[in-house]
């Protein structure tokens, strides 16, 4: 007799007649990672007031000098003095700079910086230049001392240049007169050593400064842009909530019409977008510079520049096309599925109804994941604020003490001053020797690794949660009677009391995941100027693979979460039930589940497209009627991206929701399926939409 051979992925769930939703009697799961996890975050809570009583954020607030003061700082003799000074500024023209994060000349504060051009010869003749020349030197500087003097102590510049702040530091202010670069309208200057240098000669000095001077003029206008729309966005927010509600509400009577008119709308959105962009494509023909193509413009603050050319709309309208094309494909090729698809958004429609507080549930998990964001934050600013001033010696001439570490207070009397008489002791960056300085990088990992981990531990439970409230619902056999009377409280609250460690087992997976592929992020950063191109082929294919791995790993989180509410089983037993499950039904799997969260995908598109659509023409003055109630910007862009990114967010907080509970719900449905057989003693507790559907029905009940 041949031994009956054990199914692949596990044997199908038996009937239990005492089986009615959710495990009340259950017992603590995954006990030993709930401890570790508890340890963890209470060693994170020590990192963080470690960091606190170590850290010093003014580090990053304040410029320093080369004293390791900070200019501007309330207080301190420099309160007065916010911007900081660099005797010569073309020195930070060094590769050193790069290296080492500072410029091997001297800094100090000062109140203003510098407003007409100046050297010391010139200054040292008239008194009254030399006390305004005085205002950039350091203290102990007089008349009584002679140029040559002053010049070889370091206590004074050798020239000064008009200069401008910018992120409270002086650089010179340059500019262009019929295309040469001058400074103080002159094409040439004095170094102070009786040298006449070009003015392009200090471009050097400051060119590392041209982007963020860009960027921060970028930033100015996008910020004015914002103070002059943010009450137009937020009524554009508020739209896309209402908007969110309605679909939802409308979903709950009239989810097959809204699924198809859904589809409809958004096949109409895109093939708008479509023609909209090839009248604009059109529209340009002939246009002076319509033709030059994006990569010959380059980079541009001005992003409005990029919509005058051509090349740009004929992007959108091919991305919009093959967009429209692969939607239409699946919607012609899965048509039969989406039928089965409405019947469980339908049945979703309706759970959602009876545990309407679920929606509000997403608000709980933003303002946790918020706190953890803050605390992350917060600790790692502290963190890299906690170092010591280290100072240390720049020379121009060869020199053997060349960065080593010094000491301001009495440089000027050692030896290493003595064998090196132009060199100077000044403030090189932030760091220390203690036992603390030397671990301060792992204690930056560890707060990487416990945001990561806090962060997956709260998405996961709002999973937990919202997986054993529409759980109880699926399995009530008469609705919503035998339903808890407060579903989403109790589901939170056996998943806190019980599944701690299970919750922080999934999280901890997933963390280790995610923090090795941040690990190959800073690995591929560090070898983008390498040549080896078998290196650069196995990083790109461990990126590829970390990031399926992470996409299943999440996957079968989500549905180990779902049995684990349901049956109180711990992490790997229940990941294990909910993979066989799955495995057992691919087909229903892999088309069913995907098609339904495909639907939800067009809903959430359809939101932002709208509201997208109606603020585009708003802000951009394209209707007449919006003319003199739209805000006069700088870039019409910044209110839409950010209404189109906030209807997302909004969209994707409300369907999040309704994910889960398609998720649940299928999970049930399944287990449904296995359990029942649609006789009077085992019937399917599906509703009677979904059985028509796959043509399951319920047999009439034996007369009594």
């Amino acid at each position: 007799m041949e031994l009956e051979e054990k199914p692949k992925y596990g044997e199908p769930r038996k009937y239990d007649p005492t089986f009615k939703g959710p495990i009340q009697n259950r017992g603590c799961t995954d006990i030993v990672c709930c401890i570790l996890f508890i340890i963890a975050v209470l060693g994170y809570i020590a990192v963080g007031i470690l960091a606190w009583s170590q850290g010093d954020p003014r580090k990053v607030i304040y410029p320093t000098d080369s004293r390791g003061q900070f200019c501007g700082q309330a207080g301190t003799p420099l309160e007065n003095k916010r911007q900081l000074f660099y005797f010569n500024i073309m020195k930070c023209a060094s590769p050193m700079v790069l290296l080492e994060f500072q410029c091997p000349t001297t800094q100090m504060c000062v109140e203003k910086c510098p407003e007409k051009f100046m050297t010391l010869l010139k200054a040292y003749t008239n008194q009254k230049d030399f006390d305004y020349y005085k205002n950039f030197c350091k203290d102990g500087v007089t008349r009584t001392m002679g140029v040559p003097e002053i010049l070889s102590q370091g206590l004074c510049p050798a020239m000064l240049t008009p200069s401008k702040p910018f992120t409270r530091r002086c650089f010179p202010a340059l500019g262009l007169k019929g295309g040469v670069i001058t400074v103080g309208n002159d094409s040439k200057f004095d170094d102070g050593t009786g040298n006449m240098r070009d003015a392009k000669d200090l471009v050097d000095g400051v060119k590392n400064a041209t982007v963020v001077i860009e960027a921060r003029q970028l930033v100015m206008k996008i910020f004015e842009d914002y103070t002059q729309s943010w009450y137009w966005i937020l009524i554009g927010l508020v739209i896309a909530m209402l908007i969110s509600l309605l679909f939802i509400v409308l979903l709950r009577f009239l989810a097959g019409i809204m699924v198809w008119v859904m589809i409809a709308l958004v096949i109409l959105v895109i093939g708008y977008g479509i023609f909209h962009c090839y009248m604009e494509y059109a529209a340009l023909k002939g246009d002076a510079g319509s033709n030059v193509t994006i990569q010959e413009l380059g980079f541009q603050t001005d992003f409005t520049v990029y919509l005058q050319i051509r090349q740009t709309w004929l992007a959108f309208m091919i991305i919009l096309a093959i967009v429209e094309v692969v939607i239409i494909l699946l919607l012609i090729f899965l048509r039969k599925r989406i039928l089965i698809a409405i019947a469980l958004i339908k049945e979703a429609s309706r759970a959602v109804g009876h545990v309407m507080c679920s929606l509000l549930y997403p608000l709980f998990t933003f303002v946790l994941l918020a706190v953890v964001i803050a605390y992350w934050a917060v600790t790692a600013v502290f963190l890299s604020t906690s170092n010591e001033p280290i100072y240390k010696v720049f020379n121009e001439t060869a020199c053997e003490h060349s960065r080593t570490t010094c000491d301001p207070a009495n440089y000027s009397t050692s030896s290493m001053k003595a064998q090196c008489p132009d060199s100077e002791c000044l403030f090189a960056f932030y760091g220390g020797e203690t036992v603390y300085h030397k671990y301060l990088i792992g204690l930056q990992f560890y707060n990487v690794f416990l945001f990561f981990w806090c962060a997956n531990f709260v998405t996961a439970l709002g999973q937990m949660t919202l997986a054993g409230a529409f759980a109880s619902y699926y399995w009530a056999f008469v609705k919503p009677d035998d339903m808890p009377a407060f579903p989403v409280f109790s589901s939170l609250g056996r998943s806190l009391r019980y599944h701690t460690g299970s919750l922080a087992f999934g999280s901890l997976i997933l963390s280790i995941i995610q923090i090795i592929r941040v690990l190959l992020e800073y690995l591929d950063h560090k070898l983008k100027g390498a040549q080896n191109k078998f290196a650069k082929f196995v990083l790109c294919c461990l990126k590829c693979c970390f990031w399926c791995l992470e996409k299943f790993i999440k996957f079968l989180n989500r549905n180990a979460y779902i049995m684990v509410a349901i049956y109180g089983k711990n992490f790997c037993t229940s990941a294990k039930d909910a993979f066989f499950l799955l495995m057992r039904n691919m087909i229903r799997v892999a088309v069913l589940d995907k098609v339904t969260d495909f639907l939800l995908f067009l809903g959430k598109l359809l939101i932002v497209g709208l509201v997208g659509v109606f603020a585009f023409f708003f802000f951009s003055g394209r209707v007449k009627a919006f003319e003199d109630t739209a805000p006069n910007l700088h870039y019409y862009w910044v209110p839409i991206l950010t209404v189109i990114i906030g209807s997302y967010l909004i969209a994707h907080g409300f369907f999040s929701v309704y994910a889960m509970c398609v998720d649940t719900l299928f999970l049930c449905f399944l287990e449904d399926l296995e359990r029942n057989d649609g006789s009077a003693e085992r019937p399917y507790l599906m509703p009677e939409s979904l059985r028509k559907v796959l043509n399951k029905k319920n047999k009439a009940e034996p007369d009594q």
